[in-house]
């Protein structure tokens, strides 16, 4: 798929808005194996992302995709990724907002949110997420010691992001449903089986999350869950209806995945995709997906 030569996020307002603020990539990671290893890059196929990736081999593909804010999410379970991770925003025009991890069983997450808000770099932090897609138990979300630390993340002003798989949508449904004080945020749309040309019951699960008002999605991370070699636009379009159509486009916001989108995908194609794939949306409700909707929750600038 060619990149659309012009293929920025579209301006708050409409295009010729008087003042863009610049559009938003809500989902992008960055790591150093030579300072802290990646066990999930593992095997052949992950021969194209099994590299260090710093901010500034991101920063021409967001400049050119027309992105002046990102937010920076954590990949591994590990807090001085975290702590990391809040000294680079501090140095950077470009990283908005962090997306962190702590232990949240932990009896001391409360204390560990607070030592983190309070490292360099803290006012950076908008957010916790787990790995849930790599846990065995289905419901792990539903167990009463991730449910404290939950309240504790929502107590914190956080944001959850939900990093799951269809398989374990019902217990994230039967989660925000019981904490409706707290926001979640749901990532890569909960990365339904598109390589397999599956869409049930993950579209029924998906509106029902997104009946709950506390919850917002990610528009990310689904050319990793098509064919790497050959998905096109029309491969994604059926499930990126069921999204919009279920949180509304002022609940939705685009992030790149990248690196990891470089396994599918260049970064100005994908920009180019999800472009493509939000066209029949009004003005306004574009600079919500590629803009507005992170920029809200996640209380950029």
């Amino acid at each position: 798929m060619a990149p659309d030569a012009g293929a920025g996020p579209a301006a708050p307002g409409g295009a010729g808005a008087a003042a863009d603020p610049g559009g938003v990539d809500a989902h992008h990671h960055v790591w150093d194996l030579s300072v802290r290893p990646e066990p999930w890059i593992a095997g052949p196929e992950m021969a194209p992302i099994d590299r260090t990736f710093h901010l500034s081999d991101l920063a021409p593909h967001a400049k050119a995709a027309g992105v002046t804010r990102t937010v920076l999410v954590q990949t591994v379970p590990d807090v001085d990724e975290t702590r990391d991770f809040l000294a680079l925003a501090e140095g950077s025009d470009l990283v908005g907002a962090v997306t962190g991890w702590v232990d949240l069983t932990a009896d001391s997450v409360a204390d560990d949110l607070a030592e983190l808000a309070a490292a360099p770099g803290g006012r950076y932090l908008r957010a916790i997420r787990h790995g849930v897609q790599g846990e065995e138990d289905p419901a792990w979300l539903s167990r009463p010691d991730v449910r404290r630390g939950l309240a504790a993340v929502a107590g914190a002003g956080l944001r959850y992001e939900l990093l799951t798989l269809p398989v374990q949508l019902p217990a994230a449904v039967e989660t925000v449903a019981a904490l409706p004080e707290a926001s979640f945020v749901l990532d890569h749309c909960s990365k339904p089986e598109i390589a397999a040309g599956r869409d049930e019951p993950w579209a029924g699960l998906i509106r029902r999350l997104a009946a709950h008002p506390n919850v917002t999605c990610k528009l990310s991370g689904l050319v990793t869950e098509a064919d790497w070699a050959s998905w096109d636009v029309a491969t994604l379009r059926s499930y990126v209806d069921v999204v919009l159509e279920a949180f509304g486009p002022d609940r939705v916001m685009f992030g790149s995945d990248w690196p990891v989108c470089l396994l599918a995908s260049s970064y100005a194609d994908w920009v180019a995709a999800a472009r493509e794939l939000t066209a029949h949306l009004a003005p306004a409700e574009r600079a919500d997906v590629f803009g507005g909707t992170a920029r809200r929750v996640y209380a950029l600038d």
